[in-house]
């Protein structure tokens, strides 16, 4: 992101000054730090792509970034990253203030032909349902210390339906006890870039061994979580660390406890614990606002996905044919 900004001419020295020394550091705070990761990653990718060619790559003729779309195609990278690399040549443009090869004619085309060609559906993790959980959480040990933790990872995060770097950036301070459960501040999330943030609540669950409420409890219980991050590693001596959880930890828990619980690992993801919350409630019959204000989405299309999914069978056509 600073690389596109030091590449901007300007004849103002105190101009200059505050692009090259202040203005980075707010532009980098606008962005999460897992879009800021894949911006540089793709940047650096797209740079070395232009210097082998022999090809501008701030500001950039469609004709380049046409042919390093087809180049990415052509390597058989997913349509997905391909779109996602478009998507940060445009931003460094629009930061830029240059013109996007975006949206011209030829880049279009290019990536209506990619798209075409190599599909452009992404790859779907498996929504965890009810039932999946409850395995996960039954395969998952509450005597330790990584046990206690891994369940309350699992059930907070399906009944919160929390995105997992939501999930790992919980303070104990962002949690309040109370009668009816938790009430959890949410202090920023990939649609709160302004950090307005949000309020959810977990209530209680009917069964003891499933219920988020009790797993957060017993994991507090385990060692000195006072204050700052709630979740942390924990060493193969069952230690409890003062460091937060990254974000792929969460995937790792999640695809662990599928393989104890017999089930193939590699159809979960950290995704997985949020899209369950929203299908699993729309096969149970919540409605949609109830949906979006537990997850926080802000695209009614989104969680409609989610209802068609979990509700696929209801009222399907081919159950009235008596086969």
């Amino acid at each position: 992101m600073a690389d596109v900004l030091l590449a901007i001419d300007s004849s103002d020295a105190d101009v200059a000054m505050t692009m090259t020394e202040v203005l980075p550091r707010y532009v980098e705070k606008s962005k999460a730090p897992n879009t800021l990761r894949a911006y540089d990653s793709d940047l650096r990718h797209y740079q070395s792509w232009c210097h082998a060619h022999h090809a501008s790559w701030l500001p950039a003729a469609p004709q380049t970034v046409a042919g390093y779309l087809a180049g990415l195609a052509d390597a058989g990278i997913k349509p997905s990253t391909v779109r996602r690399r478009l998507s940060t040549i445009a931003e460094v443009h629009r930061l830029g203030r240059f013109p996007s090869p975006a949206a011209d004619e030829l880049v279009r085309l290019a990536m209506a032909g990619i798209r075409r060609q190599h599909g452009s559906a992404p790859a779907q993790k498996a929504a965890l349902t009810t039932d999946e959980l409850r395995l996960f959480v039954a395969a998952t040990a509450p005597v330790s210390a990584a046990g206690a933790r891994d369940r309350a990872v699992l059930l907070l995060g399906f009944a919160g339906g929390f995105r997992r770097s939501e999930l790992v950036a919980l303070d104990v301070d962002d949690i309040i006890e109370s009668a009816q459960g938790l009430r959890i501040q949410i202090r920023r999330s990939k649609t709160d870039q302004g950090g307005d943030g949000r309020e959810l609540g977990i209530p209680w669950g009917e069964h003891t061994g499933t219920c988020p409420v009790r797993a957060y409890q017993s994991w507090r219980a385990t060692g000195p979580i006072a204050s700052g991050a709630l979740f942390r590693p924990v060493d193969r001596h069952d230690r409890v660390g003062g460091n937060r959880l990254t974000d792929r930890a969460v995937a790792r828990i999640i695809q662990r406890a599928a393989q104890r619980a017999g089930l193939d690992p590699r159809r979960y993801a950290g995704h997985s614990l949020r899209a369950g919350l929203a299908t699993a409630a729309a096969a149970a019959g919540a409605p949609e606002r109830a949906i979006m204000a537990q997850t926080g989405h802000r695209s009614v299309t989104t969680v409609r996905r989610y209802i068609r999914t979990g509700t696929l069978f209801e009222g399907n056509a081919a159950g009235y044919l008596g086969l």
